[in-house]
């Protein structure tokens, strides 16, 4: 992979795409979402966050040739087992009405004391590229959740959602605050050194 090289983002989320667009700018690829491209949302059928964005990024590369990044990401709620985890998009509905969600968690959650309310953020990265190499970056962010909801940032569950250390939801933070704490940003993290690593010996093995 190379600076200027096209990358599929295989998502149809807005909110989702505008983060990783802004995460992915700095290596300069020339980045196209899998909505522009014309590209079916797969079913997602794995098990874990990792399993459904290989399954993604994997449909994606096939599709275009091209290589392909995708997130799977969730909220992940202590009391709730681990709930709704690889299904926090479902529980918004076909129509991704995150209002819904948002409620059905505090619901979920009405007999269980504030200070238990722990919860945490979890992203699963998949970069594959056409010869089906697969690279795999999680990160993840602990906080806690408080209702009603504040904010209007981000997107998601991020209005109910307060990182370790911070009394602002994700939905109350600018967008630059979070790209720099949030779990995708650390997922992010490490895709970068990855990239810059992987380009710096193909730049090496050029110049022997």
């Amino acid at each position: 992979m190379k600076p200027s090289q096209q990358l599929v983002v295989a998502s149809h989320n807005a909110g989702k795409l505008r983060e990783i667009f802004a995460l992915v700018a700095p290596l300069g690829f020339v980045v196209r979402g899998a909505a522009e491209l014309g590209l079916p949302e797969p079913e997602e059928t794995g098990s874990t966050f990792a399993e459904n964005a290989i399954l993604k990024a994997r449909a994606a590369a096939d599709a275009t040739g091209l290589p392909a990044l995708a997130d799977d990401s969730g909220l992940v709620v202590s009391a709730l087992n681990g709930a709704p985890g690889i299904y926090s998009a479902r529980w918004a509905g076909p129509d991704r009405n995150f209002d819904d969600a948002i409620a059905r968690v505090e619901r979920e959650l009405k007999n269980t004391p504030s200070e238990d309310r722990t919860a945490k953020f979890v992203c699963a990265l998949a970069l594959v590229e056409p010869e089906h190499d697969v690279h795999v970056f999680e990160g993840e962010v602990k906080g806690r959740l408080s209702f009603p909801p504040r904010g209007t940032n981000g997107f998601g569950y991020d209005p109910v959602f307060i990182a370790d250390g911070m009394e602002k939801t994700f939905g109350e933070i600018e967008p630059e605050h979070k790209h720099a704490i949030s779990h995708r940003a650390h997922a992010f993290a490490k895709l970068v050194q990855y990239v810059l690593s992987r380009c710096e010996k193909e730049s090496g093995m050029a110049t022997r």
